[in-house]
């Protein structure tokens, strides 16, 4: 807890159970009040990993819900317990725990209301053994998405996301994809709602048991991403509505 707000992280999971310890293990719990697991179907030992670590929010869909799909649950979860200030963290390791103090205190001192973890930012990304291709999409899409936006964020991909509850009800979330483009719908969200987005520089891991998706997936995700962008300066000019930018 950081001036009486309640820090909650929360672990999107798929298939984690060989690094959810890692990640767990560098969670400053200093500060953190609780933790949320939520497993989207795993094939591996990810419940039973989190369940020995003495997790104690831990949720298991049925069904395969998607990455958007099992952000959804983290977030209602994470607000359902009162958590004032909210972390996603991927139990993957790809990005160190060990920020988490930097992105709760921004949000905790009403500095921004939204604060990402950009790779981008420095050399972290490179350095982290990010692939060239992904690197140079990362750039043309970040640079594409700020010219429609309106906004200068060195990067929209990350997955280390810190969100205070103010935004997290303000925003309809559930109207998103259940798809990877979630987080490309929710930062428009944020943006049309007028809220402000901080960066801090993060170091970044590429390694075989780290999460990613495959270059086919890639491509459908960057033109999910192109028609996010396009659609909120369509809405900012008053052409469209698009469902997730109602209120």
């Amino acid at each position: 807890m950081i001036n009486g707000k309640k820090i909650v992280v929360v672990l999107p999971a798929y298939n984690a159970g060989r690094t959810l310890e890692r990640t767990y293990r560098e969670i400053p719990f200093d500060i953190v009040d609780e933790v949320v697991l939520v497993d989207d179907k795993s094939s591996d030992d990810t419940v039973t990993v989190g369940r020995e670590l003495g997790i104690k929010h831990i949720i298991s869909h049925e069904i395969n819900r998607g990455y958007g799909g099992n952000q959804k649950t983290c977030y209602n979860k994470a607000l359902e317990i009162e958590g004032d200030i909210v972390i996603m963290l991927h139990p993957d390791y790809q990005y160190t725990p060990k920020l988490i103090h930097s992105m709760a205190y921004v949000i905790a001192n009403g500095l921004y209301p939204v604060v990402l973890g950009s790779r981008i930012l420095g050399r972290g990304a490179l350095r982290g053994g990010m692939p060239w291709y992904k690197y140079v999409a990362n750039r043309i899409l970040t640079f594409t998405q700020n010219e429609l936006l309106r906004q200068k964020l060195s990067e929209y991909h990350t997955g280390y996301r810190a969100f205070s509850r103010e935004v997290l009800e303000s925003v309809n979330f559930e109207w998103n994809s259940d798809d990877f483009v979630f987080d490309n719908q929710m930062l428009a969200q944020i943006f049309y709602k007028g809220f402000e987005i901080g960066e801090i520089t993060c170091p970044t891991k590429y390694f075989a048991e780290a999460s990613s998706i495959n270059l086919k997936r890639s491509a459908i995700y960057g033109l999910g991403v192109l028609k996010v962008s396009v659609q909120y300066r369509l809405a900012k000019w008053g052409l469209i509505k698009p469902s997730y930018l109602c209120d």
